[in-house]
Order: structure tokens, then C-alpha cells, then sequence
């Protein structure tokens, strides 16, 4: 894998969609006024013109909506990785009762120190059995780095450590802040959406006030906006996860670090593990768009990861069968399953 090449094309492509977001923000902004434009004309046939600071009103409007949204989503959640990592389930490593958490600290040190970063506190969510893992927190100061117990018991140490370098990427680049920071703003836009809907909404009586036609307006445009957001943030956040897939085999010099996580994954996935599929999508909502791998089935349009055949491909240059660990923890190929 040439790991720097896939890391300048995944910062190049989160680039462009960035300033592809921030153009979608202004059209819906021009989208709306021309809407509301239309209907004040369509109402008011007897005025040759439009109120005093009519588009400045309705585009400062806009921008506290969409500002609103940014700041009610980032500032819930905004601060301590620990607190978050708590909330859904985590909980501090023991390396002092436990070797494979000790395992585990000690790849944390041994990369912070690769990395050149403050070690990230160790945590583990004990109750999942699939393999994942996430890292939360704004700054370093705060920051956590949690593996499930499917990860500790199922991958070797060159796998945890390609698991745990993929996270420390994700810090390393304020993949965190980005991804909240734009779940803000698609946010603001729903907001927007919401407001058109309000205004459309019949009173107690069925009957609907005039505010309903610019309110069917602000819908239409507040709609197209929303979902071309979404749809760009989880662009976003799909080149964020190839960039920290590059950026894992360039601190551990491996592949088959996270190759190996990647098609043990792939394993639990297929058809020859039911059970351990369904709970690759048991772990929390809060979380799901920070993991290795999200296991909800959302359309290509709107998935925070790429698909995983491709991001194996990516690493090794070409497809590869999945792994299936026994109850030995010995990892097995299926010739005839290629991925």
C-alpha cells in the first residue's frame, strides 16, 4: 500500500467536499429567498416590491437556524471522550487483572509515543463481542481510545495494534471535531426543513394560514438541503476512514495489522456467523459513524464507511478471503469465500 499517496487523496477529497458543503449552505440560502421571493409575490399581487430588508431578514433567519443546529449538536457532546465512552457502555482497562488488556495499554503507549501524542485513555466495552473499536475526545487532553472485547479476544497483537493505530488517526487528524461539527450543520438544516413543515401545519380546525405557501417553499428547498448535507458528511466521513486506514500501515508498517482486523470483520460479517453479525450492529447510536466498522445498512449515499471489500483492496492492492476465527482463536480462510 503506498500509504502516503492514499493519505493525500484522501485529504484532497475531504477538501472538495467541504467546500462542496459549504456551496450546498449557500444555494439553499439563495434556494430559500428565491422561494420566498416567489410566494410573496404570488400573495401580495397589489405590491410592485418586496418589505423593507426582506431577503436580509429571511437569509439572517436561515443562518441562525443553521448556526443553531451546529451549536445545540457540538455542544452536547463537545469536551471529554471519557464521559462519551462511558455513556455508551465503556469502561477503563484493567491491564493489571487482565493480559489482554495489558496487551492493549501497552500498544496505547508504544503508538502515542510513534505518533508523537499523549497516550489517549484505554477503554473497553466488555459486553460487545464483535470486533470495533472507537476513539472519542476533542483535544488529546481528553481523548480515549475503547475496543470492544471481541477485538481483545479475537485479534493477534499485530492486528490490535493496526486496530488501535487506525483509531489514533482518527485523533491525530480531529476526525472527532470534524464529524460533530458538520452533524451541526446538517442538523442546522434540518431545523430549516422543520420550519417550513411548522408553518404548513393545520390548526385545530384543519384550516391553514397564509404563513402555508412560503412554508411549503421553505420545505421544498429546506428538503434538497438536508439531503444533499447528509449525504456530503457521510462522503466526508467516508474519505476520513480511508485516510486513518493509510495512516494505521504507515505507524505500524504493516498490512496484515489492519488487513488482518479488517477480514476477521469481514468473517463475522458473512453468512457463517449469524449471531456475531447481528451484533456488529448492537453497539450505540451515539457512536456508530466513529467506529472501525458500522454495522447499520444504510444506502451507499448515506453510509458514514466505506464498503469494506474496497477498504481491504486499498490496503493490499487486491481482493482478499475473508478470516473466521474458531473458538481456538485460530483464524481460518475459506478459499472459495474471496472478499
Amino acid at each position: 500500500m503506498r500509504f502516503f499517496d492514499r493519505q493525500e487523496e484522501a485529504r484532497t477529497q475531504t477538501l472538495r467536499l467541504l467546500l462542496l458543503f459549504g456551496l450546498t449552505v449557500l444555494t439553499l440560502l439563495l434556494a430559500v429567498n428565491a422561494a420566498l421571493a416567489l410566494a410573496w409575490r404570488v400573495v401580495s399581487l397589489n405590491h410592485s416590491g418586496y418589505p423593507a430588508y426582506f431577503f436580509t431578514v429571511n437569509t439572517a433567519v436561515m443562518l441562525l437556524f443553521v448556526g443553531g443546529g451546529w451549536w445545540m449538536e457540538t455542544s452536547s457532546l463537545q469536551g471529554d471522550g471519557e464521559k462519551l465512552a462511558r455513556r455508551v457502555g465503556a469502561r477503563e482497562a484493567w491491564p493489571s487483572l487482565r493480559e489482554s488488556e495489558q496487551k492493549f495499554c501497552n500498544i496505547v503507549s508504544e503508538l502515542a509515543i510513534a505518533a508523537s501524542m499523549k497516550p489517549p485513555r484505554p477503554m473497553v466495552l466488555s459486553g460487545e463481542e464483535s470486533i470495533n473499536a472507537f476513539a472519542a475526545g476533542w483535544d488529546e487532553d481528553n481523548a480515549v481510545v475503547a475496543v470492544t472485547q471481541g477485538a481483545l479476544d479475537a485479534l493477534t497483537r499485530e492486528e490490535l495494534q493496526g486496530l488501535v493505530a487506525h483509531e489514533f488517526s482518527h485523533l491525530r487528524e480531529g476526525d472527532t471535531r470534524l464529524n460533530m461539527r458538520l452533524a451541526g450543520m446538517v442538523s442546522g438544516l434540518e431545523m430549516i426543513f422543520n420550519l417550513g413543515r411548522t408553518m404548513c401545519e393545520a390548526d385545530d380546525d384543519g384550516h391553514r394560514s397564509y404563513l402555508a405557501l412560503p412554508g411549503v417553499a421553505i420545505i421544498g428547498a429546506g428538503s434538497l438541503g438536508w439531503l444533499a448535507g447528509r449525504a456530503l458528511k457521510a462522503a466526508v466521513s467516508r474519505q476520513r476512514e480511508y485516510l486513518a486506514d493509510a495512516r494505521a500501515v504507515q505507524f505500524t508498517r504493516s498490512k496484515d495489522g489492519l488487513g488482518g482486523v479488517l477480514r476477521k470483520v469481514a468473517g463475522q460479517q458473512s453468512g457463517f456467523n449469524t449471531r456475531k453479525r447481528l451484533l456488529q450492529c448492537g453497539l450505540h447510536p451515539l457512536v456508530q459513524h466513529m467506529l472501525l466498522v458500522d454495522g447499520s445498512t444504510k444506502t451507499q449515499w448515506f453510509a458514514s464507511h466505506p464498503p469494506l471489500a474496497e477498504r481491504i483492496r486499498r490496503i493490499y492492492g487486491r481482493p482478499m478471503t475473508p478470516l473466521f476465527v474458531r473458538r481456538d482463536d485460530e483464524a481460518v480462510t475459506r478459499p472459495d469465500a474471496l472478499f
